[in-house]
């Protein structure tokens, strides 16, 4: 009877190795699956709106100082080389909104080249323009 209880004893242990498995491989999952988000890099100075709307989701920022200096990814970028800046952000985050922060002193124009630049990288993207709310 003694021999009996000491092999019920010894076969009574739980192996959590494979539970240690799982938790290892839903980690992996989760740093794989997170999207970041490519901010410009710089504050601008919005211009304010009274009648806003909640912004869809968005990975990648463009802001355009007053001086028209554009900005993605925490550098500055010549306006030609947007849609090539976007093609490469969109690679690493794919994402269907991009925002465009425009100084409220920024020249229209460069907005517009900028918008183009972006229509250029992919017809289908979505612009959205941000403002500051009152």
């Amino acid at each position: 009877m003694a021999r009996k209880r000491i092999r019920e004893a010894e076969q009574a242990e739980i192996d959590i190795t494979p539970m240690m498995d799982i938790v290892f491989i839903m980690l992996i999952f989760f740093i794989v699956t997170t999207s970041f988000v490519k901010e410009a890099g710089i504050d601008v100075n919005k211009p304010e709106a009274t009648k806003a709307i909640s912004k869809p989701s968005a990975t990648i920022f463009i802001a355009i100082r007053a001086n028209g200096e554009i900005w993605m990814d925490k550098r500055a970028v010549d306006v030609e080389r947007v849609s090539a800046n976007i093609e490469r952000l969109r690679a690493e985050s794919p994402t269907d909104t991009i925002i465009v922060q425009a100084d409220k002193e920024a020249k229209h124009g460069i907005v517009m080249e900028v918008m183009d630049q972006i229509k250029t990288a992919d017809p289908s993207l979505v612009i959205s323009i941000a403002g500051e709310t009152k």
